[in-house]
């Protein structure tokens, strides 16, 4: 008991450089402790951002770790807001319960609202975590097994048209980035990467492979323009029939719809295989619908990005609406109370303007809700049937809950971090 009523350990502080190996090793173990290899080791050494990392230290030991990389964010409207990555948060075993883990989400989020930052998003080992800190699961992903042998391809038009070679995954690094570029601005939730970035598609440890081959990548060429590309594995397997190997897909890209199912159409029929392992894939994406068979796809759909508005007003403003809009939101924000209170948002496919007002709530809700809402893959009405949002004047549960969508198109983080 002396443990849990204890104060967190001594030393919250900035990440110094020289603390790296400690602070790492220290988030590692919280992970399982498996050693990772020199090339991710020196990857995310330099990904890390130390002015923006923290740690806890008791002594000269590193008990607790958080970290916020410097994203820009596609919110509905296209726009790419800055957002802070929330990563490599850890408390090591030995210090449960002595709030070392709110001392570092209490310092973050008042870093990130004095760096101008208006959302935070993360990836949640453990949701049951975060939603006491005002984060709500906003994008989702989906997850396939597809039996290749069974499900046939219904492929666009055009598609023969997409010429595809084998490429080192290296030697087309540039070109694969482009295109991942040109997506960004069309689909809420993905991340603008700063330089570097790209590296974490081609990162290889051979001990992260489970039996599987060192990554391939397939180039969709047309005209001699890259438009799309696949990065996978093959997992070779024979059984009692024949040769029954798995392609594990790593990413996909693609510029339009022929180029879209020329990679699918050759996943399929990769030689020696007869399972297509597809995960983290947005929601609505089109193989679903080429399919002949869903069910032979299993297909399953798991919680992505976590989303939480640091400055509600500058959000809400920051991104449009697919209907006009016009609500007073009454906000409850326990941990960041700067937020609490009401706000009138009016907005169109234009833009918005969200600012305090003392007029009478349209709808009551916390800023978690908010947070799941704020993409539009989250319906405001949803929430509401499952008693999170409240609605104080009739009608503007539909208006709010409609301008919010995402104009047909799933929120999807395309990679984690």
């Amino acid at each position: 008991m002396a443990n849990e009523q204890a104060g967190p350990a001594t030393g919250l502080r900035a990440l110094r450089p020289d603390d790296w190996d400690k602070w790492y090793a220290n988030l590692s173990r919280a992970f399982g402790g498996i050693p990772e290899g020199d090339e991710e080791r020196e990857l995310w050494n330099s990904f890390t951002e130390f002015d923006r990392s923290l740690g806890v230290w008791d002594g000269d030991e590193c008990v607790g770790t958080a970290g916020a990389f410097s994203f820009r964010l596609t919110v509905p409207g296209g726009d790419s807001v800055p957002a802070a990555g929330v990563t490599m948060v850890s408390v090591a075993a030995t210090h449960r319960r002595r709030g070392v883990l709110r001392s570092m989400m209490r310092r973050q989020l008042d870093d990130v609202r004095s760096w101008g930052e208006p959302l935070a998003v993360l990836t949640a080992s453990e949701p049951a975590i975060y939603g006491r800190f005002g984060y709500g699961a906003a994008a989702f992903q989906m997850n396939a097994e597809i039996d290749t042998r069974r499900t046939s391809l219904s492929v666009p038009p055009g598609t023969d048209d997409v010429r595809l070679r084998y490429a080192v995954p290296a030697d087309v690094l540039d070109a694969c980035e482009a295109v991942y570029a040109r997506l960004v601005p069309g689909r809420p939730g993905m991340l603008a990467r700063r330089p570097g970035w790209e590296r974490l598609g081609t990162v290889d440890p051979a001990g992260g492979r489970d039996g599987a081959s060192p990554l391939q990548c397939v180039v969709a060429e047309r005209g001699g323009e890259t438009v799309g590309y696949a990065r996978f594995r093959v997992k070779p397997h024979y059984g009692p029939a024949g040769h029954d190997g798995s392609v594990v897909l790593s990413d996909l890209a693609a510029l339009d719809p022929a180029a879209d199912g020329a990679l699918w159409r050759f996943l399929f029929g990769v030689d020696l295989t007869s399972t297509l392992v597809a995960r983290g894939r947005p929601v609505d994406e089109a193989w679903q619908y080429m399919v002949s068979d869903i069910r032979r796809c299993r297909p399953e759909v798991r919680d992505s990005l976590y989303l939480r508005l640091v400055e509600v007003g500058s959000a809400l403003r920051a991104r449009t609406y697919q209907t006009p809009v016009d609500v007073v939101f009454e906000v409850e924000d326990v941990f960041c109370p700067w937020n609490a209170g009401r706000w009138r948002l009016s907005g169109d496919a234009k833009g918005a303007s969200c600012e305090r007002t003392q007029d009478t709530a349209d709808l009551a809700l916390s800023v978690r809700e908010l947070g799941a809402a704020y993409l539009g893959g989250v319906s405001l009405a949803a929430l509401a049937a499952a008693g999170r949002v409240r609605e104080l004047r009739r009608g503007a549960l539909a208006e709010a809950s409609l301008a919010f969508g995402s104009a047909g198109v799933a929120p999807w983080l395309p990679h984690g971090f």
